[in-house]
């Protein structure tokens, strides 16, 4: 396209500049810790090459955690930009590009890696496996993330972000309308990134069908495998529809097909169906995982058996049909018939009733219970009247009529941060704290939870309820200034300063991880929480074949009544085996490399040399092809010595727990 050097980076706006020079002295801090501490073959060795799903998911997490931290920053500048009428803190090209950013950011590079980070944590351990079905894809499956989120993440320092919205509409996101790269980024991060999601939901369809553990059947499942098995069957067929949808925008922008040009007879309609043929059931991607956290969670800490089970599970499976069934709700005002938004409007409302049934056996859990006020608990309690907002709230835009009053404004805003804080955030940080000893051989520590909790709850009540009001009073959503007269200036402002106390909470979260890495006691069992499932069974943190032997389960909630009913057999010296495990591999990472660069080229319009890239990601598929490296034996003695040292027993270990 004919691009300058001299128009490579971003110059001109202070913000920006100064990102860069973080950036670049972030990046030479890190490198020179690393060789100081020689921390590099540590690296390279137990984490860059690992195929071992607990390292995986904890990698994911710590980039959900840095995305939300950029997500965040930009939700702060807009709150900043909009407090006070006609402020020039932000031009409105600049807050284009922000709110796009933030979107995509928040739901596809925050929320989506610090699920499948817990899933990928959590789900092999609870159905009693050792490891995923495909380690080498699991791993590849992060890198691909990884690298379309870097990608993605580098447009506002390098050619400039996207700035069609996170829904980057067309024609708007054309070359006709946004010349620049910067919806090229969009185009191709996400494509990228996608193709790592699809392979993880592949990956998890066959681990939770084959991998289960003798006498877990699929109805003794815990309700968080359940929910990720159900998610990891919407991700695999919504995302290749997205994958499509990003092929074509890039075939437009890049090659000057017109797929979704109006001009050159493409339909740009086309576009938001496609899109939301996959974004409607992506926002059940995200909802139905933190579903199942909850349930396990509220549980534990309810001292009861989930209450109506089969009702949860059949409840998943309806939501999971009808996500693909309502995606025309988001364009009811571009022009549908009134017949196809009747039909979208009922399947709509009918999604209501799945929800509403969980969220009851939810309540009916709790009934009765000795609950015990955790901070994962008070996250789960929390979820409850919050979401049920965000639920009301989307009946009412499901009515076609009504949603010609309300799509337009921030009412849909508030609603759509309703559904999606409550439904994910609270459950990731439920999930984040409930097993957080797990992973690491600490708790986080409680005091400080209960200081994040409350902050981030304030915060966010406060930043996005006024925003109802203002929709209703007729303020518009993507608007980046508006007059003094319009009157919306004090929930404007009141909004503005909920997101700060929203961001001291977020920072809560961080200082309480450093916080417990230092000072928290590393002598806490392998139950602390007196928990149900069988990921509690193992040492804490887990180790690297997760079960010594391979637990037998005969009933729901197989740990618990392992424990209640003492029926934990004695895992004794001669009966210990040998454990085949996979080995550690350089090739995901290699091609996530070579990914990246290849999109960075395509980016650029540079066909040609991305091409001649993309050659490196067929020499990784054929050397891989030739990989005959059938894994390692975990030996009896390294076992045995494992399982004594958690144990904190002699000769033979009599007990699972500590």
């Amino acid at each position: 396209m004919g691009i300058k050097w001299d128009e490579f980076f971003v110059t001109g706006d202070p913000l920006i500049f100064a990102s860069q020079i973080a950036i670049a002295l972030t990046g030479f801090g890190i490198v020179a810790a690393l060789t100081y501490f020689k921390k590099w073959k540590w690296l390279w060795t137990n984490w860059l090459t690992t195929v071992d799903h607990k390292k995986i998911g904890i990698m994911y997490i710590l980039v959900g955690i840095l995305m939300f931290f950029r997500g965040g920053v930009d939700g702060i500048m807009m709150k900043a930009q909009t407090a006070v009428p006609e402020n020039s803190f932000l031009n409105a090209q600049h807050y284009n590009e922000v709110f796009t950013t933030h979107g995509v950011i928040m739901i596809l590079f925050v929320a989506m890696p610090l699920l499948v980070g817990l899933m990928n944590f959590a789900v092999p351990l609870q159905i009693g496996a050792r490891d995923v079905a495909f380690p080498q894809l699991n791993a590849l499956s992060f890198w691909l993330t990884f690298s379309g989120a870097m990608l993605f993440n580098i447009s506002f320092v390098i050619g400039g972000s996207p700035d069609a919205g996170w829904t980057s509409y067309f024609p708007l996101a054309g070359k006709e309308f946004s010349p620049g790269i910067g919806n090229n980024f969009y185009a191709v991060g996400l494509q990228i990134a996608g193709a790592g999601t699809l392979m993880t939901g592949i990956n998890f369809v066959v681990t939770i069908l084959k991998m289960r553990t003798k006498g877990m059947t699929l109805m003794r499942m815990p309700m968080f495998s359940w929910t990720t098995f159900i998610t990891s069957i919407i991700i695999t067929a919504s995302f290749p529809i997205f994958t499509v949808a990003l092929a074509l925008m890039t075939f437009d922008r890049v090659f000057g097909t017109h797929f979704f040009t109006v001009s050159g007879g493409g339909i740009d309609m086309l576009w938001a169906n496609l899109f939301w043929l996959w974004g409607h059931p992506e926002v059940y991607i995200v909802v139905l995982p933190a579903f199942g956290m909850l349930s396990d969670i509220i549980s534990t800490f309810a001292r009861k058996t989930l209450y109506g089970y089969k009702s949860m599970v059949a409840s998943i499976v309806m939501i999971s049909v009808l996500s693909m069934l309502v995606w025309v709700h988001h364009f009811y005002t571009m022009g549908n018939s009134p017949a196809a938004n009747s039909i979208f409007s009922i399947t709509t409302m009918a999604i209501a009733i799945p929800t509403g049934v969980k969220v009851f056996n939810w309540l009916f859990t709790m009934r009765k219970g000795r609950i015990k006020f955790t901070t994962p608990m008070m996250w789960s309690l929390a979820f409850v009247p919050t979401f049920v907002i965000g639920g009301v709230t989307g009946v009412m835009l499901g009515m076609a009529a009504a949603d010609y009053q309300y799509h337009n404004t921030l009412f849909l805003v508030a609603h759509f941060h309703y559904v999606l804080i409550p439904g994910v955030v609270y459950p990731i940080f439920a999930g984040l704290y409930y097993w957080w000893p797990k992973m690491f051989g600490f708790m986080l520590n409680e005091r400080i939870g209960k200081w994040h909790f409350w902050l981030f709850n304030i915060g966010f009540n406060l930043t996005f309820m006024p925003m109802f009001f203002l929709g209703l009073d007729g303020a518009v959503r993507r608007a980046y200034t508006y007059s003094p007269e319009t009157g919306f200036g004090p929930l404007m402002m009141l909004s503005a300063i909920g997101s700060i106390i929203l961001a001291a909470g977020f920072a809560a979260l961080c200082y309480n991880i450093y916080y417990s890495a230092r000072n928290s006691e590393r002598n806490i069992g392998n139950d602390p929480w007196d928990a149900r499932t069988l990921e509690w069974a193992t040492a804490t943190p887990v180790q690297h074949y997760n079960f010594a032997s391979i637990p037998e389960v005969k009933g729901l909630d197989a740990f618990w009544h392992m424990k209640k009913n003492n029926e934990i057999q004695p895992l004794k010296d001669s009966e210990v085996e040998e454990i085949h495990m996979p080995s550690s591999s350089w090739i995901p990472i290699y091609m996530g490399v070579v990914f990246g660069i290849s999109g960075f080229l395509l980016v650029f319009e540079w066909t040609i040399a991305a091409g001649v890239a993309a050659l490196g990601i067929f020499a990784g598929m054929a050397f891989r092809s030739f990989d005959y490296n059938d894994g390692y034996h975990v030996h009896k003695d390294e076992i045995i010595e494992t399982e004594r040292k958690w144990r904190k027993l002699g000769k033979g270990v009599k007990s699972h727990v500590s």
